[in-house]
């Protein structure tokens, strides 16, 4: 079974950008729970650029499935994670001017202190994922830092997807889903658990959703645009039956 994590972040940019109340993504994550959410998913940016620490504090006392709350490894990150005790914390590389996370962690290249951040949420009973890019190095680093999951960066084979007809068939796609595949392949060699996200959506979730050994999918975007017409709940209902398809 494939347990599927909604990303609520942009109903939250629809209430900053006006700088108002509504919509609540407290109500978002009641409804993506009654659409078959098995988690959900926020990100606390150093910025605050939608969601903000009032909706983080809110969302633990309510959730009823698994809360993720994406992050950057910084100390003020970990604090609040240690403090809120979300049942998984995912660190994700973070950029100030990014419109969205743009890669991978490079988890290599900071061992040491991704380590220690690791053992403080690890201590604090916080399940921990790391969001990487399907790179032999960056997933070996990962189970050598303590990573408990990967979930791999699908940005690649979604473009590629994209950008040569959404044609699973093509080439470019077929290159970027093997990558995929083999980076879950190694992570479920070293103990870890295989989890995915990143562009996907309704058009070409279903390869990822049929690769061996997938355990979670998280998606965001896609739904929220998707609900504008259909209602959350109701495109939450189509994603999993989707993913329920291959899996």
């Amino acid at each position: 079974m494939i347990y599927l994590g909604v990303n609520i972040d942009h109903v939250a940019t629809l209430r900053q950008a006006r700088r108002t109340y509504e919509p609540d993504p407290l109500w978002a994550a009641a409804e993506a729970h009654l659409g078959g959410a098995d988690a959900i998913t926020v990100h606390l940016r150093e910025d605050r650029r939608h969601i903000v620490d009032r909706d983080v504090e809110l969302l633990r006392q309510s959730v009823q499935t698994k809360l993720n709350l994406e992050m950057g490894a910084t100390d003020e990150m970990v604090g609040i994670a240690c403090r809120i005790k979300p049942e998984m914390a995912t660190l994700v590389p973070e950029g100030r001017h990014e419109v969205t996370t743009e890669g991978g962690l490079d988890v290599a290249g900071q061992e040491a202190r991704l380590k220690e951040n690791i053992a403080r949420m690890r201590d604090a009973g916080i399940y921990v994922s790391l969001f990487i890019d399907a790179d032999p190095r960056q997933i070996e680093a990962a189970a050598r830092v303590g990573a408990q999951a990967c979930e791999i960066h699908t940005g690649p084979y979604a473009h590629a997807f994209h950008e040569h007809g959404r044609d699973i068939e093509s080439a470019a796609a077929q290159a970027e889903l093997a990558k995929v595949g083999a980076g879950g392949t190694a992570i479920r060699q070293l103990g870890m658990r295989f989890n995915a996200g990143h562009a996907l959506n309704y058009v070409n979730v279903q390869p990822i959703a049929a690769l061996p050994g997938v355990c979670e999918l998280h998606i965001g975007h896609a739904i929220v645009s998707r609900a504008i017409f259909v209602g959350l709940r109701e495109a939450v209902r189509e994603m999993k039956a989707l993913i329920r398809e291959v899996a």
